[in-house]
């Protein structure tokens, strides 16, 4: 026994004199929607990971599991890493309707029009007047992606009146309610489902950036993308969260926790954004042989004007919830001005 505890004192020692040989290790289980060789695993999530992982001296590991490998639905992620169930997660708020409707301010229509600006504004949003909704989680990031699209089967969309009666799917509440304003019959779903329904034809299009392209095939499925004016604002973006879950996050040792916040905020948020709006291109490519137009600004008051009822419903809705929605709206359109004119 003499022996054995002489043993353990050396080892003590030996771990008070080389920190890194007996200091906490972590393995995340990083858990999402898309399938491994898509752009948001590829370029954001992995390399994340792979970040934390050597600035951590290899403490911090990352098991990452695409295409909801852990069980659930998309909409139930953010839930997974509230409970625990998982450690981090990447979803779309807007997946679970209603319940964070002070962040859908920037899913209203014609907000966004640089993601890397607007994904800066996200989080300055958040922590000026959300913080409430994400009380329950520990937010990485918050971004948007690149302007939404039309990938339309038989016929492209040039006009409103091209929209009357088709079923469009789209991925959140307020994207929803903006087409049903153009005269489509909206079909809310999570981007996994896009790929099957347009190939039975349950919906004749889908909104959804090129980021998204190769996850579903859709340059396979469809033979027309309309895409909105360049100079104007996207007519549509998504918002996302990245985040951990809170109380893995606090048992972290202080050095980790350093990492991981040096992996976080504002900044990080908005070279998401970037990198979203740089895979648009390369997913753009694979829909080369497809046919292309572009919705020009004259039509696109006509929509503005549509999508104006929208956004005062909005206004409205999250007033009566107890917050100033009109400051809401005008912060996020302020702290976006902000961020492109310093991008």
């Amino acid at each position: 026994m003499a022996i054995s505890f002489r043993s353990l004192s050396l080892g003590v020692a030996a771990c008070a004199l080389t920190t890194f040989a007996c200091a906490q290790e972590v393995t995340l289980k990083v858990h999402h929607f898309l399938p491994a060789g898509s752009y948001a695993n590829a370029k954001f999530i992995q390399p994340w990971c792979d970040k934390v992982n050597k600035e951590s001296n290899n403490r911090i590991k990352c098991q990452v599991y695409p295409s909801m490998q852990l069980g659930g639905t998309p909409p139930q992620l953010i839930d997974q890493v509230r409970d625990g169930t998982v450690d981090v997660v990447w979803t779309l708020p807007g997946y679970t309707a209603g319940r964070f409707p002070l962040i859908e301010v920037f899913e209203l229509p014609f907000m966004m029009q640089n993601p890397e600006a607007t994904s800066k504004a996200v989080w300055d949003y958040v922590q000026q007047y959300d913080k409430t909704e994400f009380k329950d989680v520990h937010p990485i990031a918050f971004h948007v992606h690149g302007d939404g699209v039309f990938h339309m089967v038989k016929q492209p969309v040039r006009t409103m009146a091209d929209l009357k009666g088709l079923k469009l799917r789209a991925p959140t509440r307020q994207t929803n309610k903006f087409l049903a304003a153009l005269g489509a019959t909206p079909v809310a779903m999570p981007v996994p489902q896009v790929g099957e329904a347009l190939a039975k034809g349950v919906i004749d299009g889908a909104v959804v950036p090129y980021e998204v392209v190769p996850s579903v095939k859709i340059q396979e499925l469809v033979k027309f993308h309309s895409e909105t004016d360049p100079s104007e604002p996207a007519f549509y973006t998504s918002t996302f969260v990245f985040a951990m879950n809170q109380k893995k996050y606090d048992s972290l040792p202080a050095d980790l926790k350093k990492v991981i916040d040096a992996n976080s905020g504002q900044a990080f948020s908005g070279q998401i954004g970037k990198i979203f709006l740089e895979a648009d291109g390369e997913g753009k490519k694979l829909a080369s042989k497809n046919t292309f137009n572009v919705i020009p600004k004259t039509e696109l008051e006509n929509w503005k004007k549509a999508g104006q009822p929208l956004i005062d419903a909005w206004v409205a809705e999250v007033t009566a919830k107890g917050v100033n929605g009109k400051q809401l709206l005008d912060g996020a359109r302020a702290l976006i001005a902000k961020h492109s004119a310093t991008k």
